[in-house]
């Protein structure tokens, strides 16, 4: 997409720039994984068993092992190699990728992020995809991210996500009815264990309601103890609570005049180290501007 600067009131393009190596690209992310993908860096030109070579094996934040892929020219088969790397990391014990992850995280690290062996992914980072790469994503039944790099002159650079919603659901209306169906389901579910209010149930489900409003791209994900909403990475993860909603944001200020989030103790290793808590319906607007606020953090 074209990026404008702004000078005397007028929109000047800015010129994009080409890489002269593959490898540029794939330095630069490395050392900017948390900012750019909210991942974990583990390995770079990770040699296999069978002799291939992946470029970055990580862990996302939801703790799936992750294989990131760079190419720098159109025509690269970087699909097909993620999937050929994929296959070999899934044949792998798990014992295997938490080795891998305590060595270079540390073992108190490693364990707070759980390791999701179920739902291995690949990222394909690259200048443009072909049509061929985009259908192959579509069909083929497998976490497979991929997202569009730019550099712009005056030291710009963007990350943009080309199939934002994950696999599952973009087959059809009926998979994507089904889908939420499941949502709603372990979202009650939680709320029944925690014996949730009536109250708090009313002002979690209005919430939901708005987050889900503000992009039609937004991925709802219940997880074990809360229920998290993301476009490239999470902006928000939401705990129901019997008299409350406990609500953690990213890690960014937050104009807040109120004075209502608060900073979690640097004693806990998580990527969302801002909370808020929500227990009265006059306080909703006020705390939705606070996430619009984490939401924009990811655009």
């Amino acid at each position: 997409m074209p990026l404008f600067s702004i000078k005397n009131n007028k929109l000047i393009m800015l010129n994009t720039l080409l890489l002269n190596k593959e490898k540029e690209l794939q330095r630069l992310i490395e050392n900017n994984l948390k900012e750019a993908l909210d991942m974990h860096f583990l390995a770079s030109e990770y040699m296999t068993s069978t002799g291939g070579r992946i470029d970055t094996p990580v862990v996302d934040s939801d703790g799936a092992p992750t294989i990131i892929e760079y190419k720098r020219s159109k025509n690269d088969n970087v699909i097909n190699q993620s999937l050929s790397y994929l296959k070999w990391l899934t044949g792998q014990r798990q014992e295997f990728f938490e080795m891998l992850m305590r060595n270079k995280l540390g073992s108190e690290l490693a364990e707070s992020i759980k390791l999701d062996w179920r739902h291995p992914r690949v990222i394909c980072i690259a200048e443009s995809f072909s049509r061929f790469d985009i259908d192959t994503v579509e069909v083929v039944p497998l976490r497979i991210d991929l997202f569009k790099y730019r550099y712009y002159e005056s030291g710009l650079f963007s990350l943009e996500m080309v199939n934002v919603k994950e696999p599952q659901q973009v087959k059809t209306e009926a998979c994507q009815a089904v889908l939420v169906e499941t949502n709603l389901g372990i979202i009650q579910a939680m709320k029944d264990q925690v014996a949730a209010s009536h109250a708090v149930s009313a002002i979690f489900d209005e919430l939901r309601e708005r987050i889900l409003g503000i992009d039609e791209y937004i991925v709802e994900k219940p997880g074990k103890r809360s229920i998290a909403y993301r476009l490239t990475k999470n902006f928000v993860e939401i705990l129901i609570r019997k008299d409350k909603l406990v609500i953690d944001l990213r890690p960014i200020d937050f104009v807040d005049p109120r004075g209502m989030v608060e900073k979690i103790a640097d004693g806990y290793v998580v990527t969302m180290n801002r909370r808020i808590t929500l227990s009265e319906p006059a306080d909703l607007d006020y705390a939705f501007g606070i996430i619009e606020q984490s939401y924009a953090n990811v655009l």
